[in-house]
C-alpha cells in the first residue's frame, strides 16, 4: 500500500510538468476547462452549422450527428486561426450506432478533423464530398468493411477530392482502430513539430517527418452519417502551442486519467479506503512485488466490502425507523381505538346491525314472494287491445280520409254534359234561323 501511495504523488508531478510545458491555446481551443458551453446556445470561439437536424450543444459535450435521422452533416470551425507553427492538439470522441452498421460510409458515417487554409471551402463537407481544398484532414470511418480505421489527407489545392470515387490511395498514413460502440470516449492525439505524429488512446497510430505545416489554419471538425447512421459526440478538442519531450509521454500514466472520475465516486463514500491505481503486468516484476500488489488489493478489497456491511447496516436502520414513524401516524389519523369503546357503544352498534339484516330480508322476502305472472298478463292484454282498436278503425279512418280529399267526379261529368247540351242547343237554333231566313236567287 505504501509504495502505492507514493506512486501517485510521482503521476501527479509528471501530469504537472507535461502540462507546464505547453500552453493551452484557448482561442481555438474548447472543453479544457471541463465546461463546454457557458449558456447551451453556442461554443465560444466556435461556429457549428448542419443539415439535416439541429447540433445539441451540451454543458460537457455536443452531439455533432444524432442517431437519427440519417444522412446527416454537422460541422464545427474555430474562428480565429492557429498563431504557431508548431502545436499538438487533443480530440476526444464517442461514436455510437447500431451493433450490426458495418461497411463503408454509406452505411455509417465519417468524422473528420481539418487543419486547412480555407474553412470554407470544406464547410461542412468530408473528405468523401470536399473539392478542392489545402490543408491537412485526419479521418475515422470504416471504410473498406473493417472495424475502423484512422487515416490521413494532404492536399495542396490542386487536387479536387469531390471527383474521386475513392480517395484511400491518396492517404499519406493509416491504422486500424475500431472506434464505435466502446461505451468510453476515444482520444486522438495529433502532434506538429519537426513532422507529423497521430495518436489513438496513448498508442501512435502513424508518422512522418515529411509534413510541414504553416501557421494561420484554421481547425474544424466536419461528421456525416449514412443510412445507418453513428452518433458523433464531441468531448473536447483542446490544441497546446510547443510540444512535450518524449521523457514526459512516457512518464504520463495514460490508464489513471481514464480512472479518476471512478475514484472520485469511491471516494465519495464516507470512510472508503483509497482506491489503488492499475499497473500494468509487465511493471510487477518478482515474487515478492506480485505478492505485495496481490496482497493490497485483497486488502482494499476486505476494507470495500466492510464498508458495503456497514453502508447496508445504515440504510436498514433508515428503513425501519421510516417504517415506524410511517405507523404512529397510521394509528394516531385513528379517532377511537378497541380499547376506548364503551358497552353502550357496543350495543348501540349491534342495534344498528340488527336493523340492516331486518331490511335485508325483508327486502328479499318481497321479491321472492311477489308473483309478476299477473302484471305481464295484463300487460299483454293492453297491448291486444290497442292493437284490435287499431285494426278495426284504421281502414275506415283512411277510407274516409281518401274520399274527403278525392275530387268530385260526378260534379265534373255534370259540366261537361251540360255545356254539350249548351252548344248541341245553339247550333240547332242556328240551323232553324239559316232556314227560316230568305232565299235569294240570281
Amino acid at each position: 500500500m505504501r509504495g502505492v501511495q507514493l506512486s501517485q504523488p510521482l503521476a501527479w508531478l509528471s501530469l504537472a510538468a507535461y502540462a507546464s510545458a505547453q500552453v493551452v491555446m484557448k482561442d481555438v481551443s474548447f472543453g479544457h476547462d471541463g465546461k463546454l458551453s457557458p449558456n447551451g446556445r453556442g461554443i465560444p470561439g466556435w461556429s457549428v452549422s448542419s443539415e439535416n437536424h439541429q447540433i445539441q450543444i451540451l454543458s460537457d459535450h455536443l452531439i455533432l450527428t444524432p442517431p437519427i435521422p440519417g444522412h446527416a452533416r454537422g460541422a464545427a470551425w474555430s474562428d480565429a486561426s492557429a498563431s504557431s507553427s508548431e502545436w499538438s492538439a487533443e480530440f476526444e470522441f464517442r461514436a455510437a450506432g447500431q451493433d450490426q452498421a458495418a461497411g463503408n460510409l454509406m452505411e455509417t458515417g465519417s468524422l473528420n478533423i481539418w487543419f486547412v487554409k480555407d474553412k470554407h471551402a470544406v464547410d461542412r463537407n468530408t473528405i468523401y464530398t470536399v473539392g478542392k481544398w489545402d490543408g491537412l484532414a485526419i479521418v475515422l470511418d470504416q471504410y473498406g468493411g473493417g472495424g475502423g480505421k484512422v487515416r490521413g489527407f494532404l492536399n495542396d489545392g490542386e487536387k479536387d477530392y469531390s471527383q474521386s470515387s475513392n480517395p484511400a490511395p491518396f492517404a499519406f498514413g493509416h491504422c486500424d482502430y475500431s472506434y464505435r460502440n466502446l461505451g468510453r470516449p476515444s482520444k486522438i492525439r495529433i502532434n506538429h513539430q519537426n513532422g507529423l505524429t497521430v495518436s489513438v488512446d496513448d498508442r501512435e497510430c502513424f508518422k512522418t517527418d515529411k509534413v510541414q505545416l504553416p501557421s494561420g489554419y484554421s481547425y474544424g471538425i466536419t461528421a456525416a452519417t449514412g443510412d445507418n447512421p453513428d452518433s458523433f459526440e464531441i468531448f473536447k478538442f483542446v490544441v497546446y502551442s510547443g510540444t512535450p519531450n518524449k521523457q514526459q509521454q512516457q512518464n504520463q500514466p495514460p490508464p489513471q486519467q481514464s480512472q479518476q472520475p471512478t475514484l472520485q465516486k469511491l471516494d465519495r463514500l464516507p470512510g472508503s479506503p483509497e482506491m489503488m491505481a492499475d499497473k500494468n503486468a509487465e511493471e510487477i516484476k518478482g515474487t515478492d512485488a506480485q505478492f505485495e500488489d496481490l496482497h493490497n488489493r485483497l486488502q482494499g478489497m476486505t476494507h470495500q466490502t466492510a464498508n458495503i456491511f456497514v453502508e447496508l447496516d445504515s440504510i436498514s436502520r433508515k428503513i425501519d425507523g421510516k417504517l415506524d414513524d410511517v405507523q404512529r401516524q397510521i394509528i394516531g389519523s385513528i379517532p377511537a381505538s378497541p380499547q376506548t369503546l364503551t358497552a353502550g357503544d357496543f350495543a348501540d352498534l349491534k342495534r344498528k346491525v340488527e336493523a340492516i339484516e331486518r331490511t335485508v330480508q325483508q327486502i328479499q322476502r318481497d321479491v321472492e314472494g311477489k308473483d309478476y305472472a299477473e302484471h305481464i298478463s295484463n300487460l299483454q292484454m293492453a297491448v291486444e287491445g290497442i292493437r284490435g282498436t287499431v285494426s278495426e278503425h284504421l281502414p275506415n279512418t283512411v277510407k274516409t280520409i281518401i274520399h274527403g280529399t278525392a275530387p268530385r267526379m260526378g260534379l265534373f261529368v255534370g259540366v261537361i254534359v251540360a255545356v254539350q247540351l249548351a252548344l248541341a242547343a245553339a247550333f240547332v237554333l242556328y240551323k232553324r234561323r239559316r232556314n227560316s231566313m230568305p232565299k235569294k236567287y240570281l
